[in-house]
């Protein structure tokens, strides 16, 4: 929390809405895929008691009670 003295500098609308039209969705993908599989390579060894698909991600519980979250890009369409 500040005290006093003018906002910090955040860049108009405009400038976001540029930024975010750079972003190129191929590596993003590529990017998604990559820590995916990390996470999944730290799986190997372990039993998975559960498995649940929720609205915007998937939850992987193993028996030693540890749980994984898979987010990518699962939100619904239209």
């Amino acid at each position: 929390m500040g005290t006093g003295g003018e906002p910090a500098e955040r860049g108009s609308i405009d400038e976001l809405l540029d930024n975010l039209m750079e972003i190129d969705p191929d590596a993003l993908r590529e990017a998604e895929f990559e820590q995916t599989q990390s996470i999944l390579d730290t799986l190997a060894g372990k039993t998975i008691s559960r498995a649940v698909l929720e609205d915007r991600r998937i939850v992987i519980e193993t028996t030693d009670g540890y749980r994984y979250f898979f987010f990518g890009f699962m939100g619904k369409g239209g």
